[in-house]
C-alpha cells in the first residue's frame, strides 16, 4: 500500500520562551544548520545563542501565533486535510524539529499499513539546512523503527512548470491592484560554505556571478542557482520586465559570508533609488511562517519605509490553496500510478 509523508520545517508548541528553547535548541544543534564541529556548535549554540536568543524569538512569534496554534503547522495540517480529499492514499505530515515528529508521522502511515511511502520534503529548492537535512532524517528514522518500508523522495521542484506556474498566478494575484515600482524576489539566506559544500565537483560552485549561468551538474544541489532559476522562470512566465525584478536573500547570523545582496540592504537601496512602491515575495517557502509572516511582511515593511519607502506589500506563500493543492495532487497520483514521477 502506497502513502504520503509531508514534511515541514517545524515550530516551537507556544510562543513562550520555554517552548521556543527546546525547539531552537534541536533546531540550531543539527549540524547541517550550523555545520561546526560539534564542540563548537554546542558552544556556539548551547553557551552564547540560547542565552538570550528564546525569549527575543519568543516575542517574535507572538506577533503572527494565531487562535489556531503555529501559522506553519495550521497552514501545513490545512494543506494536508486538502491533499487527503484530493488523493485516494493516506497522507501524514511530520516536522523535522519540534513535537511533530517523523517517526511519528512515519508510524501513523505504517499503522495504515503503509509499505511504499512518498516523501515530500516541503521545500521547493535543495539546501543542506533545509531539503537534504529532512531527507537524511526520514531515512535515519526509516531505516530505524520501519526498515520494511520503501521510500520514494520527490525531487527539489523549483523548475517544474506545474509548479512555476502556480506560483506565477500567486504572484499575478498578489500584484492586483498594486502600482508596484520594483519586485524583490527574497530567498532564505544560507552561508556561502554550504554552496561549496553541496557542490558534487568541488570547483563549479564559486559565486563569481557566472557559475549558476553555466550549466553544471553542481546544479542540482546548488541553492543559489536554484533560486535565481525560479526568478528567471517566474519572470518569464508572467512577461515581467527585468529591470523590475531583483533577487536578495533574508536571516543570517553575524562574522559570517553569507548569501547576498541581503534583503535589509536592499530596503534600503530600493528605497533610496525612488522605487517607493515594492512587492515582496518569498519563494524559498511553500507555507507561510515566522521568517516571512514577522521579518519580511512586518520588520521588512518597517525598515523599508523607514528608508524612504512609500507603499509595501509582501505577496503570502501558496499556503492551502487550491490551486497548489492540486499540482500536488497530480504529481503524487502520477507516482502512485506509474511509480514514477513528473519531469523536475
Amino acid at each position: 500500500m502506497k502513502g504520503v509523508l509531508l514534511v515541514n520545517l517545524g515550530s516551537p508548541d507556544s510562543p513562550t520562551p520555554k517552548d521556543v528553547k527546546p525547539y531552537l535548541d534541536e533546531f540550531l544543534m543539527d549540524e547541517r544548520v550550523i555545520d561546526v564541529p560539534k564542540w563548537l556548535r554546542n558552544l556556539i549554540v548551547r553557551g552564547i545563542i540560547l542565552r538570550t536568543r528564546p525569549k527575543k524569538s519568543a516575542e517574535a512569534y507572538s506577533k503572527i501565533w494565531w487562535e489556531e496554534g503555529s501559522p506553519l503547522v495550521v497552514i501545513s495540517e490545512r494543506f494536508q486535510t486538502k491533499l487527503k480529499s484530493n488523493t485516494q492514499i493516506p497522507v501524514a505530515l511530520g516536522m523535522r524539529y519540534g513535537s511533530m515528529t517523523i517517526k511519528n508521522a512515519l508510524k501513523e502511515l505504517a499503522d495504515k499499513g503503509v509499505t511504499e511511502t512518498l516523501l515530500v520534503p516541503l521545500y521547493p529548492h535543495y539546501a543542506m539546512s533545509s531539503y537534504e537535512t529532512v531527507v537524511v532524517k526520514v531515512m535515519e528514522e526509516q531505516q530505524r523503527y520501519f526498515p520494511e518500508m520503501e521510500l520514494t523522495t520527490l525531487p527539489a521542484f523549483y523548475k517544474n512548470k506545474d509548479y512555476i506556474k502556480v506560483l506565477s498566478e500567486s504572484i499575478s494575484k498578489g500584484l492586483e491592484g498594486f502600482d508596484y515600482d520594483h519586485i524583490l524576489f527574497s530567498y532564505h539566506g544560507i552561508p556561502e560554505r554550504h554552496i561549496r559544500k553541496s557542490d558534487p565537483t568541488k570547483f563549479h560552485c564559486k559565486i563569481d556571478g557566472q557559475c549558476c549561468n553555466t550549466n553544471s551538474v553542481a546544479h542540482h544541489s546548488c541553492y543559489r542557482h536554484q533560486c535565481f532559476d525560479t526568478t528567471k522562470k517566474v519572470v518569464a512566465h508572467l512577461g515581467l520586465p527585468e529591470n523590475k525584478v531583483s533577487n536578495s536573500f533574508q536571516s543570517r547570523l553575524p562574522n559570517d559570508p553569507w548569501l547576498k545582496p541581503y534583503t535589509d540592504f536592499e530596503f534600503e537601496r530600493l528605497a533610496g533609488e525612488g522605487k517607493g512602491n515594492l512587492a515582496v515575495i518569498t519563494p524559498a517557502f511553500v507555507s507561510d511562517c515566522l521568517e516571512t509572516l514577522e521579518e519580511i511582511a512586518m520588520e521588512g515593511k518597517e525598515q523599508f519605509m523607514e528608508a524612504g519607502g512609500n507603499n509595501y506589500i509582501h505577496i503570502p506563500c501558496l499556503n492551502d490553496s487550491d490551486a497548489w493543492v492540486k499540482v500536488m495532487a497530480n504529481w503524487i497520483q502520477e507516482w502512485q500510478n506509474t511509480d514514477a514521477l513528473p519531469a523536475f
